[in-house]
């Protein structure tokens, strides 16, 4: 071998170490379990080693890998500031800075002479040009600073109370999730003495600005106590608020917009369960709003609404039925008194949920204890409980908001997440439901950052695949939107030079399942249905796990692929909430082979209807989306010329058996309980990645398996573990796992470009375009 020649390291080979288990009369021999030990330098060493080799095999894309990142940053206003959010007499905004990884939160006051109603109060300061000061700008908090000295660094609380006088955030440097606690006083800019270790994400200030409630978890990661801590005294002393002994269940908390309630909630994956703290007393006990019931799930919002309102009522929920539409209810006319309501937005009885009021009892009306065993004579409800907004099975209703002069309805219906207001102070037209238009026949609207109760706007987000993520405000009276902000693509990007459009593949049963695309007008000849003179290399997407659904949104990343010719799809396969929780119930537990073979569908009719070929389509898909990428393997490996597997969940049947590990318990009700129930081990027997690797796997894809050592959620023995049986029988497998980091992968948003870059940088390969990018990168940027 020549002197200036280097050698490749030889691909790691973990020694086979068989272990055994044995469940249902089923024995499996696992050779390489032995990888779990974290700690043992052995482990430690073959996963360096695994990195060490994807290095070595990658290195010919370096220069691919940086001109990506380059495209990246140079599409990116690096020095860019948020549309500020009113809150109280702030106005509150984030800010980056060109060159450093991370946000820095700061404020601003609002105009003091303008008074609540003045429409000039509502309308946020304009958009500085990048790097002008902010004219009495406060730092609330650097993250920069706060990151300085570590490899990872995440944000999980970050709260100010209601006189703006405190600020309550929690930080990860390490990436296990597990934040530690700190109170800020924002009039000197010193953090206070109270430090709270070991918490989860999502702490919330009392409205009086005395207390924290925040959120613990167990042996198992999962969050199942609220604590209230009592600023200025020591954690030893704070108060557990509410314990949940059953592990199928997590624990959130937090404070209602009109400041009424401390709000925790508590559910499982099919049931769930609110309690409220009276915020004018945070140390009185919880109280139940509905007692948990197997399979009942709801969420509650506390209004204020007009008297005539709930008079005007004329159908109690299941007396016509739940079939109707989403519709107007009699009207009854507005304006007089105003009653106290809960809404409760709930799927008892309603598979696509409906929405109905529950009257709010005076305080103390009702005795309570946060014990399980109480909850009926602490129920608030659902006794009276009256129907607003009736089931529809063509509409999914995800989410209410309300606001003193109206209401926010978060629903889908096909395949589109939408937006609709009711007008609190429309005369004559009681809960009339007016869906927020968007002229786009691919798009993705959700409520932005909305604080204030007494707020006459709302705002808003829309984006697409070809249109950047706008932030609007809604007039809620006129049905006017503003446009507030649309973030900046630099280069010359133009959103008329790409397409979009949905498609739509037959599954195995008969069912169609949505495809969305997007790709460069001038991509390989390429007209607007897709079809060209030959097949397009394509980039297929999937999820389709926790009713979860992947929207059609913008991103500044995707258009380094776009531009090479490359078309971007999703396959909204069932187990995702897409098209309703049918969608999501025909895609879990015992039907949970239809998320698998949706997406083979969907890759099948990518290439019988011309948009790609195998050799020419890359699949793509994280956590859930990973096991999705291993059964695909498994299942149809002639369809892929390569598979990007991220933090995949690819030995799903082993820690699903394993109630010792984390968050196993609480997945039960997504994928069912092995460990108990055979039929249930039988079938995931039959699909979990790991456990089905032929012994001869030479014919498939090309794999890339990227990972973290510290992810709490999909641990990086899984991955490990699936690369080195996938080497063993002959697979061409790569591992690459981050040492610092989590389930989210890097902290940092130049690190997090980096990582972009190098999966794309994989794909481009595996599609036979990463040897002439150049040229199509240069005539992308000349037709722009």
């Amino acid at each position: 071998m020549p002197d200036d020649v280097t050698a490749l390291p030889s691909a790691p080979v973990a020694p086979r170490r068989p272990t055994t288990r044995t469940h249902h009369g089923d024995t499996v021999t696992d050779d390489y379990e032995w990888l779990r030990g974290k700690e043992s330098p052995e482990v430690v060493a073959h996963l360096e080693a695994e990195n060490a080799y994807t290095e070595a095999e990658l290195a010919h894309l370096a220069g691919l890998r940086q001109q990506i990142f380059e495209e990246i940053k140079g599409r990116t206003q690096e020095t860019d500031l948020s549309v500020p959010v009113r809150q109280g007499g702030h106005w509150y905004y984030a800010r980056t800075v060109e060159g450093k990884q991370y946000p820095i939160h700061a404020r601003a006051a609002v105009d003091a002479t303008l008074g609540p109603d003045a429409p000039a109060a509502w309308t946020p300061p304009p958009v500085l040009e990048p790097g002008v000061p902010v004219p009495g700008e406060q730092v609330l908090l650097d993250d920069n600073v706060e990151a300085e000295g570590h490899e990872y660094f995440s944000l999980g609380a970050f709260d100010v109370s209601e006189d703006g006088r405190l600020l309550v955030y929690a930080v990860d440097v390490v990436g296990d999730e597990r934040y530690t606690l700190r109170v800020r006083d924002l009039v000197s800019g010193e953090d206070l003495p109270d430090v709270v270790p070991g918490t989860f994400p999502g702490a919330v200030l009392s409205p009086d600005g005395r207390y924290v409630f925040y959120p613990t978890v167990d042996d198992a990661w999962r969050p199942w106590r609220v604590w209230r801590h009592e600023i200025g005294t020591p954690a030893e002393q704070d108060v557990v608020v509410l314990e949940e002994p059953d592990e199928r269940y997590w624990v959130g908390v937090g404070v209602s917009r009109s400041r009424r309630f401390v709000q925790i909630d508590v559910g499982s994956k099919i049931t769930s369960e609110t309690w409220l703290v009276d915020a004018d007393d945070p140390t009185s006990p919880a109280r139940v709003v509905w007692p948990r019931r197997e399979g009942v799930e709801y969420t509650v919002e506390h209004a204020v609404v007009p008297a005539s309102w709930l008079a005007a009522l004329d159908r109690t929920r299941g007396a016509a039925g739940d079939d109707g539409p989403m519709t107007v209810q009699p009207s009854g006319g507005a304006g007089g008194a105003s009653a106290d309501v809960l809404l409760v937005l709930h799927n008892d009885g309603a598979e696509n949920f409906e929405l109905a009021v529950v009257d709010v009892p005076g305080t103390g009306a009702t005795a309570a204890a946060p014990s399980p065993d109480e909850a009926e004579t602490a129920a608030i409800g659902p006794a009276g409980a009256r129907v607003v907004v009736p089931h529809d099975p063509a509409t999914r209703l995800e989410a209410v908001d309300a606001f003193a002069g109206h209401l926010v309805l978060s629903y889908r219906r096909d395949a589109l997440a939408r937006l609709g207001v009711v007008d609190l102070s429309a005369p004559g037209a009681p809960w009339h439901v007016r869906e927020v238009p968007f002229d786009e026949p691919l798009y993705t609207a959700g409520l932005g950052p909305n604080p204030e109760w007494d707020q006459p706007t709302v705002r808003l987000s829309c984006t697409s695949f070809v249109t950047p993520a706008s932030v609007y405000d809604l007039d809620v009276a006129t049905g006017e939107l503003a446009l507030r902000r649309r973030q900046p693509v630099l280069g010359g990007y133009d959103p008329a030079d790409y397409v979009q459009r949905r498609d739509w593949a037959t599954a195995e049963d008969g069912t169609r399942v949505p495809v969305s695309l997007v790709w460069r007008r001038d991509a390989l000849g390429l007209d607007a249905t897709g079809t060209g003179a030959e097949p397009a290399p394509l980039l297929l997407y999937g999820y389709g796990s926790y009713e979860i659904s992947i929207d059609p949104t913008f991103s500044v990343a995707r258009l380094s692929l776009l531009d090479r010719g490359v078309v971007f799809a999703v396959a909204h396969v069932r187990g995702g909430g897409e098209m309703g929780r049918a969608w999501y119930d025909d895609g879990k537990t015992l039907a949970k082979q239809n998320t698998f073979t949706d997406f083979v569908a969907v890759a099948r009719h990518l290439v019988e209807a011309g948009w790609t070929s195998p050799e020419r389509m890359v699949a793509q898909g994280g956590s859930a989306g990973g096991l999705l990428m291993g059964a695909v393997t498994n299942l149809a490996p002639e369809l892929f010329a390569g598979v990007l597997a991220q933090v995949p969940f690819v030995d799903a049947l082993t820690s699903i058996l394993d109630p010792s590990l984390p968050l196993t318990v609480v997945e039960w009700d997504e994928w069912g309980d092995p460990l108990h129930d055979p039929d249930v081990y039988r079938y995931m027997r039959a699909y979990t990645p790991y456990e089905n690797v032929p012994d001869d796997a030479s014919h498939y894809p090309r794999i890339l398996a990227v990972t973290s050592l510290n992810d709490t959620r999909v641990l990086y023995v899984e991955p490990a573990k699936w690369v080195a049986r996938l080497r063993a029988a002959g697979a061409p497998a790569l591992l690459r796992i981050e040492m610092n980091a989590g389930h989210g992968g890097v902290s940092g948003r130049y690190e997090g470009w980096r990582e972009v870059a190098y999966e794309d940088a994989w794909v481009l390969d595996v599609l036979g375009l990463a040897g002439a990018t150049e040229e199509r990168s240069n005539r992308a940027s000349n037709a722009r």
